[in-house]
């Protein structure tokens, strides 16, 4: 064999030996499984139906451990509700039909058992403020709700009802149900999703003047003093986890603007709603104190979109990935063969040009697609894509 031979030969085993390597690090490669208003678990078919519930949710998990997923997002929390047996909260009518009723099984645990044993992380998912929501109304709620033992900690905003963020009560409570959670449940991560603050409803101002001018705590800004609220129900539950299990995760998945960079120079160069103007969600902050582990940013828009390009989003959001914070992108499928979304996603496959811009940007070490029903209709081969292209083998996510 000549030298040149063997260079070349040489060359290609440390490529080929490389490429494993990268391959063999942990990576997050998870789907949010939503259960308000029955998006994906359980069916609306199966509700009440706890043995059909069961043969789903397997059914899902083979069909994620065939992907080479690792990690489910599992919404067990939608409306101050519970998918799992809890002294906190009642039953939700997304698995039950009815909020209170009991399950004759536990969701939560049945998940942690079924994915663990193929090899899934469980990231569990709550809502910190939301009371009612896809389609559930008020009258809706069962009688031992914390609603109607407290109903001096709820505010109505536009037609729904959520916990007054103020309220050191509030605060409280949610932690009782975090720390509920970790306790008893085999889980990785607390997860919280973008609803914060409730995204603004035209012509209405968040009814919370009052109880500003009551305790408005040094602030002169409503704003100011609406980010705080919030910053403080992050930390508090940050620090009831590690109270409890340190090696459980935190992880938000905000919605993918900061700022602009109009408003903000450290913003991206987008033109759209923002977490710290409008949802008071004060992200860069959390994962400069460290206080959350992971951010899921949904970048929810295609390549080249005007007012927010994916492209420049996902480098700005990488470009914020420390030791003590990684980034994941939360990915939208859902617009694939969708006739209203941009020509982009009905062109060609959108999500396989941002995952291969995903792996050119150092900091991104994860996605997440929402829904997970997307993924096993397996629109615009989406399914297939990453289990033949881009996640070929399984690897481990990543874990604190």
């Amino acid at each position: 064999m000549s030298n040149t031979m063997k260079k070349t030969l040489f060359t290609i085993l440390l490529a080929a030996v490389s490429s494993i390597m990268f391959a063999a690090q942990p990576y997050f490669r998870a789907t949010w499984v939503s259960t308000v208003a029955n998006i994906d678990f359980p069916t609306k078919a199966a509700i009440g139906n706890y043995e059909q519930q069961k043969a789903d949710m397997i059914a899902m998990l083979d069909a994620f451990q065939d992907m080479h997923l690792n990690a489910i997002v599992f919404q067990v929390r939608p409306t101050a509700d519970a998918l799992y047996a809890s002294e906190l909260e009642p039953w939700s009518a997304w698995l039950t039909g009815k909020q209170g009723e009991a399950a004759t099984y536990d969701p939560l645990e049945f998940v942690c058992a079924e994915a663990h044993k193929r090899g899934i992380d469980v990231h569990v998912w709550i809502n910190p403020y939301r009371v009612t929501g896809g389609g559930s109304q008020i009258e809706d709620i069962a009688s031992t709700h914390i609603f109607h033992q407290h109903p001096e900690w709820f505010v109505k905003y536009g037609t729904q009802w959520y916990f007054e963020p103020s309220l050191q009560e509030t605060r409280d409570f949610l932690c009782k149900v975090v720390a509920d959670l970790v306790t008893r449940y085999d889980i990785q991560a607390i997860h919280m999703d973008d609803y914060f603050y409730p995204y603004p409803v035209s012509g209405q101002d968040f009814p919370d003047a009052e109880a500003f001018a009551k305790n408005p705590r040094g602030f002169d800004n409503i704003g100011d003093w609406r980010r705080d609220n919030v910053n403080l129900a992050i930390e508090q539950v940050r620090n009831t986890i590690n109270s409890i299990k340190p090696h459980v995760q935190f992880g938000i998945s905000p919605f993918g603007i900061w700022r602009n960079k109009k408003n903000d120079p450290r913003g991206s160069e987008t033109n759209g709603l923002q977490n710290y103007d409008q949802l008071y969600a004060d992200i860069l902050l959390w994962m400069e104190k460290g206080w959350i582990d992971y951010v899921v940013p949904q970048l929810y828009w295609e390549i080249g979109k005007k007012v927010a390009d994916y492209e420049i989003l996902a480098h700005w959001w990488a470009q914020h990935a420390t030791d003590k914070c990684r980034v994941y992108i939360g990915m939208a499928p859902y617009h694939l063969g969708n006739p209203k979304a941009a020509a982009a996603w009905n062109e060609g496959n959108e999500i396989c040009r941002q995952l291969r811009l995903n792996r050119t940007i150092e900091g991104i070490t994860g996605e997440c697609y929402f829904p997970a029903n997307v993924l096993l209709k397996n629109h615009h081969n989406v399914a297939d894509s990453l289990k033949q292209v881009f996640y070929p083998t399984y690897v481990s996510a990543p874990r604190k």
